[in-house]
């Protein structure tokens, strides 16, 4: 196997630091793009390699090479993420084997070849696992971070054969993001109460179901004052619901409304989305009408048409949705939106709904035209309060 491992000669005599390397990755971003295919693999292996070192793990620093490179496919910016050639991929995979395969860089070329759409072939789902475990002991080999074949295909599972979309998605729902023989996740928090499933509007080709989970009242017709446990783990259920869409979700702008929703948005553009621009949403609801406060902030839009992620914390009776569903189509022509809430409210007293349209916003929601709805909690009026009562 090459030698991938960094010394100080790989950034000058020792001076390296995170600060720079992230500087150094930026100027470089778009030096690959008009070099052959050998020089653009090892630029951006070399970008993968110094970006993992900044964040420290394979997934963002994947996910900040997709961001940077259009067209970049998920298989393959994995790869470059943890610092690999396809000859060295192919290494890593024997390794993990025990030495009972002899894979071939021409193989893992054939795979990307298939998820970039230029041919080729797919992995099957038992070599995404094997890669998964490759890729996640990172450029030096040595890293255990838990990657799950998810991870590798999120931009083009449909595209996999039925078989394997089938166990994907055993997979995923048996281990939810664990790799085999990882610890288990952290207790949800104790305000969360059950969960259950829901078929929400979704875009074409996505995945109608997520899990839902309820936030029962103990002191029925008060707000419920939520704690940050609970609101980290409402986050982390929209961030599952995401991952879980059928493709992968590229936002290019993100908006928060009110404070809560941008504190969710910020999360949101921060672990989903490769640190998109956030935009900033400030409604003022009066007995007549909703209007948007002048302090409202509005990203500019990189590309035509752009997509846009808006996060509010609750979703009630007021057409909050649609008004600023309109108001970003104004702003945005051809924009495609995509919702993600919070709490939504429940027409009856039983917060595991049968039905999406049991919720008192869903037809708010879904004049709203929104490409995909995520749901993260049930809740009952008066409804839920955010921690330090953000607004």
């Amino acid at each position: 196997m090459g030698n991938i491992g960094l010394t100080a000669c790989d950034h000058g005599a020792g001076l390296w630091s995170p600060v720079a390397a992230a500087r150094e990755v930026a100027v470089n971003a778009g030096g690959p793009e008009s070099s052959s295919p050998q020089a653009r693999g090892r630029e951006l292996a070399r970008q993968g390699r110094s970006l993992w070192l900044v964040h420290g793990t394979v997934k963002a620093a994947a996910a900040q090479l997709m961001s940077a490179h259009q067209n970049l496919p998920c298989l393959q910016a994995f790869r470059y993420a943890a610092g690999l050639s396809q000859d060295q991929a192919a290494e890593r995979y024997n390794e993990v084997t025990g030495r009972q395969t002899c894979l071939g860089g021409t193989t893992v070329n054939a795979w990307e070849s298939w998820a970039r759409k230029t041919g080729g072939s797919p992995p099957p789902f038992s070599s995404l696992l094997v890669l998964a475990a490759g890729y996640g002991r990172g450029p030096l080999g040595a890293a255990e971070e838990p990657l799950t074949p998810a991870d590798l295909v999120a931009d083009c599972y449909e595209r996999l054969p039925p078989e394997d979309q089938i166990a994907l998605r055993a997979f995923s729902d048996a281990h939810r993001g664990q790799p085999l023989a990882a610890p288990p996740p952290a207790p949800a928090s104790p305000q969360a109460g059950s969960d259950f499933t829901l078929i929400v509007p979704t875009a074409e080709f996505g995945n109608p179901q997520i899990p839902v989970f309820t936030l029962p009242s103990t002191q029925p017709g008060q707000l419920l004052d939520l704690g940050w446990d609970v609101f980290g783990h409402g986050i982390e259920r929209l961030i599952r619901q995401i991952k879980d869409l059928g493709f992968r979700l590229e936002a290019d702008i993100c908006f928060g409304i009110n404070e809560a929703g941008l504190v969710m948005a910020t999360f949101l553009a921060s672990a989903q989305f490769g640190r998109c621009p956030i935009g900033y949403l400030r409604c003022v609801k009066t007995s007549q009408e909703i209007t948007l406060d002048p302090v409202s902030f509005y990203p500019q839009a990189q590309v035509r048409a752009p997509v846009i992620v808006v996060c509010d914390f609750e979703v009630k009776q007021a057409d909050v949705a649609g008004f600023i569903a309109r108001q970003l189509r104004d702003r945005y022509p051809g924009a495609e939106l995509y919702f993600a809430v919070f709490g939504a409210m429940t027409k009856n007293t039983d917060l595991e709904v049968g039905s999406f349209d049991d919720l008192t916003g869903a037809g708010i929601m879904r004049d709203a035209g929104f490409a995909a709805v995520f749901i993260a909690a049930t809740m009952n009026p008066p409804g839920i309060e955010p921690p330090l009562e953000l607004r």
